[in-house]
């Protein structure tokens, strides 16, 4: 289990993360509105953090739970695949055309230039001082990073984060899959950081 560092503040300033896509016409489900339409409505005040996600398989289905929850922006970091990837788009099924997304090549640049925006940022790790969501104050907007499916969160982007979370875990094994854990900590985060304006809120699925 890693040992979360004290919390450490730079003056260092990085770009902004900016939009890394161009928009194209992929069909959304019937009822529902489209990429374009999608890119003007609010977006939740969430920013996730992708460092060295090594499948693309995993990208892809975490593109598409951001769709889900209207995530505020996906950063990629590292070795993180991004768009345009075949592969990536067979679990994205079209979200990397709904989600905004950018490119960083240091995760720990990604996360000084957020703590500066006002970012509270949290780690989705197992640490000595890791706590379930449902136990850390939530100051929007909030920022969360997932690290590689082997290696986790490095140390170096967890000495910038604020808190640690974890999924609590009954069974045999002591984590789940990057992209399921993504889905859990999004949803959870969507449940207690509305959209901006409740009249454009998703429709549940059925």
């Amino acid at each position: 289990m890693k040992s979360l560092p004290d919390i450490k503040n730079t003056a260092e300033s990085t770009p902004a993360p900016g939009a890394g896509h161009r928009l194209h016409s992929w069909p959304s489900d019937a009822g529902r509105p489209g990429p374009e339409q999608l890119m003007e409505l609010p977006r939740r005040p969430i920013v996730a953090v992708l460092e060295n996600i090594r499948s693309l398989g995993n990208v892809g289905s975490i593109f598409r739970s951001s769709d889900a929850v209207r995530l505020g922006e996906l950063v990629l970091c590292g070795f993180t695949g991004h768009p345009p990837r075949e592969e990536i788009d067979k679990t994205a099924l079209g979200t990397t055309e709904s989600v905004p997304w950018s490119y960083w090549t240091r995760s720990t640049e990604a996360l000084r230039w957020l703590r500066e925006s006002g970012y509270q940022i949290l780690a989705l790790e197992h640490t000595t001082r890791s706590r379930r969501l449902e136990e850390i104050e939530l100051t929007a907007p909030v920022a969360f990073v997932v690290g590689n499916e082997v290696e986790g969160v490095s140390e170096e982007a967890l000495a910038l984060c604020d808190a640690a979370v974890e999924i609590p875990m009954d069974g045999m094994k002591e984590s789940l899959n990057v992209a399921v854990a993504f889905g859990v900590m999004a949803y959870g985060l969507a449940a207690r950081l509305p959209l901006p304006s409740t009249a454009e809120n998703s429709r549940s699925s059925t």
